[in-house]
């Protein structure tokens, strides 16, 4: 097993629970595996994995036990959610590799997938902005928008989405994404004029430990969508409450596209939907969760149209985003090929 650090410069900065990144940092994970060399990703985010620290003395340690006993034991007993990603994806890539098929079918989809319908994420602005922006996007092909929301007062945001709603009409989906910004009483405020607005969810409309809260806004005429509750919660126990209409799965903090491949089978089988979304990943690891993606059948539209907020990458894209959807790379294995 080979390791090698890397960071990227970010286009703009991206704010987090830990405050504002303006870069990534990871490693980049290289393991042998019989004749196929598989790649994988760690990149840790605050608020949602392991440090960096941390993930390096995961890494370290691992390839140490699975020489002793084996990669299984090693991907079990690693409980860094980002190491065991990059673990368990060039495990993964290496055996697709092996299999000659591409890594979505070997985590299960037997059918042939092309692409993936993505959602494109409006931030925080004015009124006329974000209703012009949402509108570009649909002009773009996207069919389903996300509005980012809750830096302002929850009278503000409710006009921008109706301006939103206005400008791109009723056959798109539209989304909003609060990022636990609201309190109860302003959520349920907020739903009640929302509801009017037909909005496909409202993400974490709640801080992410407000559990029972979550579930009871699920009864306010608007679905409920569920991100950084995973980040201490398990799906297990998320799922248990009925908090979510939604689940936002994002397989590096779940711990690798295997988990989040489980996961989704999880929420379907209680009758949640699940979403696919990055951490704001590298090519490798946003194309690992493309294969997640597309490895779910039915999907809705995902949070992977990510790739711009890199201002540098670790090569080139296999999954290009056009007309609102991603396309899915059909080589085999991961289908990555990284800058020299």
């Amino acid at each position: 097993m080979d390791v090698e650090p890397f960071t990227l410069d970010l286009a703009r900065p991206l704010s987090t629970a830990r405050g504002e990144l303006e870069h990534r940092e990871g490693f980049l994970v290289r393991i042998q595996y019989a004749d196929a060399v598989g790649v994988g990703e760690a990149s840790p985010l605050p608020g949602w994995t392991e440090s960096l620290d941390a993930c390096r003395e995961a890494l370290e340690w691992a390839p140490e036990l699975a020489e002793d006993e084996d990669w299984g034991v090693a991907l079990g007993e690693t409980n860094a959610p980002a190491a065991r990603h990059a673990l368990s994806l060039a495990l993964g890539d290496a055996r697709a590799q092996r299999a000659n098929k591409p890594l979505y079918r070997s985590l299960g989809n037997d059918r042939l997938v092309r692409r993936v319908p993505v959602n494109a994420t409006v931030g925080d602005g004015a009124v006329e902005e974000t209703a012009d922006r949402a509108a570009a996007a649909v002009d773009a092909g996207f069919d389903c928008v996300k509005i980012k929301v809750g830096a302002r007062s929850v009278d503000d945001d409710v006009e921008r989405l109706r301006a939103v709603r206005d400008a791109i009409g009723p056959e798109v989906a539209l989304r909003a994404d609060a990022n636990g910004a609201w309190s109860r009483e302003a959520a349920e405020r907020a739903f009640d004029q929302l509801a009017a607005l037909d909005l496909e969810y409202v993400e974490q409309p709640l801080p992410a430990d407000d559990i029972p809260d979550l579930s009871g806004l699920r009864d306010d005429g608007v679905a409920v969508a569920l991100d950084e509750s995973l980040s201490s919660r398990s799906v297990t126990d998320v799922l248990a409450a009925e908090a979510a209409d939604y689940l936002v799965l994002k397989p590096m903090a779940l711990g690798g596209p295997d988990r989040a491949r489980m996961a989704a089978r999880q929420a379907r089988q209680a009758g949640v939907t699940p979403v696919i979304s990055t951490t704001i990943d590298s090519v490798v690891a946003r194309t690992a969760a493309v294969h997640v993606a597309a490895a779910i059948p039915e999907i809705p539209a995902c949070g992977l149209a990510t790739a711009e907020w890199l201002a540098e990458d670790l090569g080139p894209d296999p999954a290009p985003v056009a007309d609102g959807q991603i396309e899915v790379p059909q080589h085999k294995g991961l289908g990555v090929e990284l800058a020299e």
